[in-house]
């Protein structure tokens, strides 16, 4: 059930594990030789740039959302296969470098006694939003960035027929993976492992 008091802390984590989310697609594919969403206005940290409303409010209502996709073209990767890649790691691995940065400041603050109430609330929800972003994207369902991974390391004929078959499917898949809870069952590990090992380099710092 959706808890209005912990939407002041709940929204602006969101918007900024979308936002950090998009703006790193957007800057490796520029700098992998693509200006398109440099033209397109989403090299930027606004969120306004990267947000769909319908999208971040089912995230929030209901644990499955989307942000708007940054528009690519792997025609001008000078490598395409290692442009598209690296472009769609970049998005997750900017999510669990957030999520790292969270836990961090919030054992900084606490080592020093400064750790507020509603400043822990807005540092946890953006290591939760962060890693369930990060490992969400990376399920290889089409249209999400661990489809286009996955068809980057299968050969061509491989790829073309896994994201022409799954890709006709893919929303429904994620539905489906989603109310059934199957979801949980697949990011819940994954983010628990990834947590516990920023809980392990934290525990040696401090």
């Amino acid at each position: 059930m959706l808890d209005f008091n912990t939407l002041v802390f709940r929204v602006p984590a969101l918007l900024f594990a979308i936002t950090i989310h998009e703006y790193a697609h957007a800057q490796a594919a520029d700098a992998m030789g693509d200006p398109t969403p440099r033209y397109m206005g989403r090299l930027t940290m606004n969120p306004l740039a990267h947000l769909d409303v319908f999208g971040a409010l089912m995230l929030v209502i209901v644990g499955f959302g989307w942000a708007k996709p940054v528009a690519i073209d792997d025609n001008n990767f000078r490598n395409r296969k290692d442009g598209i890649l690296k472009v769609s790691l970049a998005g997750p691995a900017a999510n669990l470098f957030v999520c790292f940065l969270a836990a961090l400041v919030a054992a900084v603050m606490q080592n020093f006694g400064l750790l507020s109430n509603g400043v822990y609330q807005f540092l946890l929800w953006m290591q939760l939003y962060n890693v369930w972003f990060a490992f969400f994207n990376l399920i290889p369902v089409p249209p999400l960035d661990g489809a286009k991974i996955l068809c980057t390391l299968l050969p061509a004929k491989q790829a073309w027929e896994y994201d022409n078959f799954v890709g006709s499917y893919g929303i429904y898949i994620l539905l489906a993976l989603v109310f059934t809870g199957v979801i949980s069952m697949i990011i819940n590990p994954l983010a628990g492992l990834y947590m516990g090992i920023v809980s392990s380099i934290l525990g040696l710092i401090f």
